[in-house]
């Protein structure tokens, strides 16, 4: 029903639809369910209803809105609201921070903006019910004011003023705010199984956002693995701790005082009758309004200057428990105007909580069982550099996640030296143990004097026997859907020769630096993979080497970019050139590493080629003939007493010689050639040209013959043969007496 139809419109005229508009406006501003503020041109307060909380009383009225209202943002909110003046349109639902007169805390509003425009009147005339006198500041007859920052009214609608709705949204705000805090807790902590990282990622999510400043502390014993202590917690027990966090407005932050002596990484014990100890006595919660006369600060005076110096007046501190075990505590603060924590925020705090110790608890298991497979990782390496006949090793090995890479120089027969290095990838346990079974098993290769790429081969087929037991696991178990995967690389140096003959197995090649700092070229092919299922040919490379030059076997870790290898082998031209050790040198690689590496656990064997003295082997050239086994003898026994061996050493030396030499004249083919070596043990070795190799029997009572191979493992410590392009060598080593 329009206006005129009504009984009090029909003779009213303008007076009547002007006294249904004032009741309309006092109608509106007492009952509305939001808050109304009436401004002028000029943004000055002309009225507001009672929602809007002290601001309608007289003593504001005609004040600028910005001297009114207490904002967060007062210069943003006037340039708004011009722009609503000059006809830009209207605002709807902007959020503004700030707070009421008689309300505490800080509030959050949903404000709507609307011009008010006056009815248009002829110009040069005043409208009906104008005021006598100079024309107002809604007036477009009127002059400009040079200082109003609106401009020139429309002559047409001119600007009287402007209408803001008003609602008091802080509730659902806040409500929002928590949301968006445990979303941001959950997409950020539990993604890393690192302690350390897992607490940081912790603090970022909720400072600034929920909390003005926030701390972790973690029980010391489940930062190194251990099991986390069943609640309560002991006043005694240590907590670590392990992130802290502040926003930009708190500063300082709790505990971060320049000599309070907490900082990341430092541990305390809980002050007894405090909130910290009470919460992690009961394990529960606290909400805790701080004060300056609040009592229990006495009992922590360090906790007291923090709090004071950064302007804490609100504290949540919240157990992070699982399964009643504890495994620190989280402390949330507020400071300065922040509006302080409430029940809903406790609840908050411990969900939160929950996400976050679980995560915890899941980067310790992961750490106790990294310190495992580091542990046995350990054990199954070199626990020390072994004496090599002509070569002088060092190693690096970089700690890391990955537990499998390996490093062994392993000594063979003649002086000569085996050097590998491999890796199963993969972190844990099993990759430590799979570690362990690929470099059993390469030990027992090398010792039967197989070429390199005979040792891989054969190495290949005891990772595949590997793959197949873990494929055949049942499908529950979490090894099952596991990738294996290896690689290895092989060489054995030869002083006599001075040549190293490398083959490798899905790994890198070895660099080599020879004596005067010139990189040497080692071109060897690439096999497959140890667990490849393709399967393939490795095949060997040789390289001869000066005496002093430096090979370096590493695992990929080492090789980051494109430029390791040749930064590589200038850090070790540059080491050589300087007279620096072989561990220096060794050192000195991982120092050049770019700062951005991140290794996962790597392993550096360096090995200094030599040569076997003079003095310390002898050789001779022998005929094929009967006498031959007493012309040893006697070349054998003289050169051992030369070299002050005792006579038990010589006359059983004696007696391996002349079984080997008979067993080369009867059965072998020329060139005949016997080889003493005196290290730490005395080696003898014959070579002949026949490529069939002796076996030991044992011989029956009747049997002249077949004994000599069962004295000659009787006297000596190991014995063997090894075959070469030109026949083969039979040797044996002898331990003498004090070399243990």
């Amino acid at each position: 029903m329009s206006y005129a139809d009504t009984p009090a419109g029909a003779g009213a005229g303008k007076d009547g639809r002007g006294a249904l508009d004032d009741a309309l406006l006092e109608a509106l501003f007492a009952q509305s369910a939001v808050g109304l503020v009436v401004l002028d041109p000029q943004l000055r307060l002309v009225r507001a209803n009672s929602l809007v909380e002290g601001v309608g009383t007289e003593e504001y009225i005609g004040l600028p809105f910005t001297e009114v209202f207490r904002l967060d943002d007062p210069d943003g909110c006037e340039r708004l609201l011009r722009r609503v003046l000059a006809e830009d349109g209207p605002v709807r639902d902007h959020l503004v921070r700030g707070r009421l007169r008689q309300i505490p805390g800080d509030r959050t509003f949903l404000v709507s903006a609307y011009r008010l425009a006056g009815t248009a009147a002829p110009a040069g005339s005043a409208g009906p019910g104008s005021p006598a006198g100079p024309a107002s500041p809604a007036d477009p007859t009127a002059p400009a004011d040079p200082d109003s920052p609106v401009g020139p009214a429309d002559p047409h609608t001119p600007t009287i003023g402007l209408l803001s709705a008003v609602v008091d949204v802080t509730e659902r705000e806040r409500a929002r705010a928590r949301e968006a805090a445990l979303a941001a807790v959950r997409d950020a902590v539990g993604g890393s199984l690192d302690v350390a990282v897992t607490c940081r990622s912790f603090i970022d999510a909720l400072v600034p956002g929920f909390a003005g400043a926030a701390v972790v502390e973690v029980v010391d014993e489940v930062l190194r693995g251990a099991d986390p202590p069943v609640g309560p917690l002991q006043p005694e027990t240590p907590l670590r701790r392990a992130a802290t966090g502040r926003c930009a407005t708190v500063r300082p932050a709790p505990g971060d005082g320049p000599h309070r002596g907490r900082p990341v990484g430092g541990t305390r014990r809980l002050p007894p009758r405090t909130p910290y100890a009470l919460a992690v006595a009961d394990l529960r919660p606290r909400l805790v309004p701080l004060t300056a006369d609040t009592p229990w600060l006495a009992a922590d005076p360090d906790g007291a200057g923090d709090l004071a110096q950064a302007g804490a007046h609100s504290l949540i501190v919240v157990p992070l428990t699982l399964r009643g075990a504890v495994l620190g505590l989280l402390s949330l603060y507020r400071c300065g105007p922040a509006e302080p924590f409430d029940e809903d925020d406790v609840s908050l705090a411990a969900t939160a909580a929950t996400r976050a110790a679980l995560a915890i608890d899941n980067a310790r298991r992961y750490e106790r069982e990294h310190l495992i497979a580091s542990t046995v990782q350990r054990r199954l390496l070199p626990q020390a550099e072994r004496h090599q006949a002509a070569v002088e090793t060092a190693h690096v090995l970089l700690p890391g996640r990955d537990s499998g890479c390996w490093f062994d120089a392993i000594a063979l027969s003649g002086a000569r030296t085996a050097l590998v290095v491999g890796g199963v990838a993969g972190e844990g346990l099993q990759s430590a143990i799979a570690m362990g079974q690929l470099r059993t098993v390469i030990q027992a290769l090398a010792g039967l004097d197989l070429e390199p790429e005979e040792v891989l081969a054969r190495l290949k087929e005891t990772a595949d026997r590997l793959a197949g037991e873990r494929a055949a696991l049942p499908p529950s178990d979490a090894l099952q859907s596991e990738e294996l995967r290896a690689g290895c690389v092989y060489g054995v140096y030869d002083p006599f020769t001075r040549t190293c003959t490398v083959a490798r197995a899905g790994h890198p090649a070895p660099l080599a630096v020879g004596p005067d700092g010139r990189a040497v070229a080692l071109d060897v092919p690439e096999g497959p993979g140890l667990f490849d299922a393709d399967g393939g040919l490795f095949a060997p490379a040789a390289v001869t080497l000066e005496e002093g030059s430096v090979l370096a076997f590493c695992t990929g870790d080492l090789l980051p970019d494109e430029h390791a290898e040749e930064r590589i082998t200038r850090t070790l031209a540059d080491g050589i050139g300087s007279g620096r050790g072989l561990q220096q040198l060794g050192d000195d690689i991982v120092y050049a590493l770019p700062d951005d590496t991140r290794s996962a656990g790597a392993a550096l064997l360096l090995a200094r080629t030599g040569t076997v003295s003079d003095h310390r082997v002898a050789t001779w050239d022998l005929a094929q003939d009967r006498t031959t086994p007493a012309t040893a003898r006697l070349l054998v026994r003289d050169r051992l007493q030369g070299w002050g061996l005792d006579e038990d050493t010589v006359d059983a030396t004696e007696l391996i010689v002349s079984e080997l030499v008979t067993n080369a004249v009867r059965y072998g083919t020329p060139p005949l050639r016997l080889r003493l070596l005196l290290d730490t043990t005395l080696t003898c070795e014959v070579h002949d040209g026949s490529t069939a190799s002796p076996h030991l029997r044992h011989a029956r009572t009747v049997d002249e013959g077949g004994r000599g191979l069962v004295i000659v493992s009787r006297l000596a410590a190991h014995w063997g043969a090894r075959h070469g392009p030109d026949g083969k060598v039979l040797w044996t080593e002898q331990n003498l007496p004090g070399s243990g």
